[in-house]
């Protein structure tokens, strides 16, 4: 475990002990779940944001605010893990695909109810009509839209040598 990690939150608020998250790892283990902390054992900066995710998880915020609140540009992830190379470490635990999992849940349920109040954007992306064609397939396939696909896609975590440098 890297040296970030193992120092203790400074959010407002913090507590020693974890909230139950809605949903569990692969696993078995729910990584937002408390583990044997106790009052010597200062939180890490992992477990509080999963913390405060599950504590808004349960409030069942639309996917847009969680995710804006969580692991948007000023989120409390971002707040936390402030230095790229924290960031990129945080994005590969247990932690993370756990607050992949909640809004993932979050956006499901969207589907039924009212979107964000939060304004869209709109953005154009030159493809190759191979790689069009193998999203449309892939959206049918589905049974979703070719921008909830789409969505999803940019949702996910890509490491630094899977994007081409300009």
């Amino acid at each position: 475990m890297s040296e970030f990690q193992q120092q203790p939150a400074t959010l407002e608020g913090g507590t020693d002990t974890q909230p139950q998250s809605p949903t569990t790892s692969s696993r078995g283990v729910d990584p937002c779940e408390s583990q044997d902390l106790s009052p010597a054992q200062p939180i890490t900066k992992r477990q509080e944001v999963c913390r405060v995710a599950a504590e808004m998880f349960r409030r069942s915020p639309d996917w847009v605010t969680f995710f804006r609140e969580v692991l948007g540009t000023e989120g409390v992830a971002r707040r936390v893990f402030s230095k790229q190379e924290e960031m990129e470490a945080f994005e590969q635990t247990a932690e993370h695909a756990e607050i992949q999992v909640m809004v993932a849940k979050l956006r499901e349920k969207s589907r039924y109810q009212t979107e964000s109040n939060e304004p869209t954007r709109v953005i154009t992306v030159r493809l190759p009509k191979s790689l069009h064609e193998s999203l449309k397939a892939e959206s049918h396939q589905r049974r979703t839209s070719m921008n909830q696909l789409c969505i999803s896609k940019l949702l996910q975590i890509i490491g630094n040598d899977l994007v081409p440098s300009d």
